[in-house]
């Protein structure tokens, strides 16, 4: 069976080979959003990803691998994953594995904390995530307090970067 999402703003994507997840309205925001279609616990794949293209500087939509590295995701609809100060998933880009970091509930949107892979993010934003934890306002680990990163999975590159500021 061909499954496809369609999307008002974006060309229609193939999910055919994934029927874990789809992409659905959120509930924090006024945007899409990535959503389990079964449980996923701790140390579970989501999805594996590569990048379908390397660019020199980050945008909205790509995980930084490096100073000049910043990849847009493949498969597409991983561009989905929103953030949450509370995040259930961590980009790990050792791996090339979007994983499970808390359970997840069938039909809970999948979320990650940007910073996590963000050095310097393309666009700061305040945060709608309600989370109890919620920073407030995001952007790049390079701006942030150690103790708001603190509590979070960053990738090996982020924690290089923070060992360079000491």
């Amino acid at each position: 069976m061909r499954v496809t999402t369609a999307f008002s703003y974006h060309n229609t994507y193939n999910m055919s080979n994934n029927t874990d997840v789809h992409v659905a309205p959120s509930e924090m925001h006024e945007q899409q959003s990535l959503r389990a279609l079964r449980r996923f616990d701790i140390g579970d794949v989501i999805s594996p990803f590569s990048a379908s293209q390397i660019l020199a500087q980050p945008n909205y939509l790509t995980i930084q691998l490096s100073e000049n590295e910043h990849i847009m995701l493949q498969p597409e609809w991983l561009q989905y994953t929103n953030h949450s100060c509370n995040p259930n998933a961590f980009f790990n880009i050792e791996t090339m594995q979007l994983e499970c970091v808390r359970p997840i509930n069938t039909g809970e949107e999948i979320t990650f904390f940007y910073p996590s892979t963000e050095w310097s993010m393309d666009q700061p934003f305040i945060c709608k995530c309600n989370s109890v934890h919620c920073i407030g306002y995001i952007r790049g680990a390079k701006e942030m307090a150690d103790k708001d990163l603190a509590n979070y999975r960053l990738s090996p590159f982020i924690l290089r970067k923070l060992r360079e500021l000491e």
